[in-house]
């Protein structure tokens, strides 16, 4: 009849038992992740240059598991990755305090320009306006940051830029303008990339709409597309003024002069089979019907219209903004090459001086394997 008092005892026995196994089992892991924690807030490194300014072992393995991840390394090799990365770091700080000392600084609008030009950058070449979530869906693909933290990086590298420009004023201007050997030789070299595809020219109304915009923002953006054509029709004066109107704010479309649209394959995923096709055939001066792409609802009219060839030295590149040679843009590319060569040398000459000074820096090499 039921269970004994021996048996209900022994239940009881072993209930207590496994609740002090959860228990210890539940403390070995509190301890665990408090001397993880613990060992995270230790200093790997020291910066000294005008104060202490430890970096943790938090900081780095933050920044080493963007490497290490899914990989086996062996310790020597863990350790000479990060003692690499930890170097980063420490050159940052230093550059910072560096700064600091001269007292560089950024504003938080300098900060704002230089992503909002980014942001413009974007707009550019995705024809419309890019969302909040859009650009920083883009930064944390680019640069596995979000908004916050780029903006702290943007921070930092205007700072550190100031900070040479300080310290090398003549920088730019003493680095040599390229030979007309030398741009003929990088010419040859790459003349094979020089080709220009059949292209046209064009001015564009659009419509735009969202990626993955529910069927009823689409179904309203194609209505006032097609309401916009019948205003237009085929008269291209028209068709002017609407482009003149389209860079007013809220006409509720954009408009653009001036684009190039070259035959190219690569294109499609971007601008749509439709706008290729009716590009390439519409006559010159003629109005487009609407056309649709991934980007919304285009009107457009052809302006000029460019066959495929080889380029020289002296034929304009078809591309927006002022007109540039061929010979120009290399002479450009070379220069900026240099000029960035001659900053990183610089800033290692300028790191290699700061790092030198008494005490300006102490790493604590025992932690390099603490995780």
């Amino acid at each position: 009849m039921g269970y004994s008092y021996f048996m209900i005892e022994g239940i009881k026995s072993k209930g207590i038992k496994m609740k002090r196994l959860l228990y210890s089992g539940v403390l070995l892991l509190i301890i665990a992740e408090a001397g993880f924690s613990q060992t995270d807030l230790q200093p790997i490194a020291m910066v000294n240059l005008i104060r202490s300014e430890p970096i943790t072992v938090k900081q780095l393995r933050i920044e080493a598991d963007k490497y290490e991840a899914g990989k086996t390394l062996p310790n020597d090799e863990k350790r000479r990755v990060r003692l690499e990365i930890l170097n980063g770091l420490i050159n940052e700080r230093i550059i910072l305090q560096a700064a600091e000392q001269e007292r560089i600084s950024v504003t938080d609008n300098e900060v704002n320009a230089y992503i909002q030009q980014l942001r413009g950058s974007l707009t550019e070449s995705v024809g419309r306006a890019v969302t909040d979530a859009e650009f920083a869906t883009l930064l944390r693909g680019q640069t596995g940051m979000d908004l916050p933290s780029y903006r702290e990086q943007v921070r930092k590298q205007l700072i550190g830029q100031r900070y040479l420009e300080l310290k090398r004023p003549n920088l730019r201007t003493s680095v040599a303008t390229p030979t007309e050997a030398e741009i003929l030789s990088t010419y040859n070299l790459y003349k094979t990339q020089f080709v220009q595809p059949d292209t046209v020219r064009f001015s564009y109304i659009q419509i735009p709409v969202r990626p993955n915009a529910p069927a009823a923002d689409k179904n309203q953006a194609r209505e006032a597309a097609d309401r916009l054509h019948r205003e237009i029709g085929s008269n291209a004066a028209k068709f002017d003024e609407a482009v003149i109107r389209g860079r007013t704010p809220n006409q509720g479309y954009n408009s653009r002069e001036g684009e190039y649209l070259p035959r190219n394959p690569d294109l499609l995923g971007s601008v749509g089979q439709e706008l290729l096709d009716v590009a390439f055939t519409l006559p010159q001066g003629a109005i487009s019907k609407v056309i649709e792409t991934p980007q919304g609802f285009l009107i457009i009219k052809v302006t000029g219209s460019y066959e495929m060839k080889t380029l020289t030295l002296n034929d304009v590149l078809l591309q927006p903004g002022p007109p540039m040679t061929v010979r120009e843009q290399i002479a450009g590319t070379l220069a900026q090459r240099r000029i960035q060569e001659a900053m990183t040398k610089a800033q290692q000459e300028i790191i290699t001086e700061l790092r030198g000074r008494s005490n300006a820096f102490r790493i604590f090499e025992n932690l390099l394997l603490s995780w």
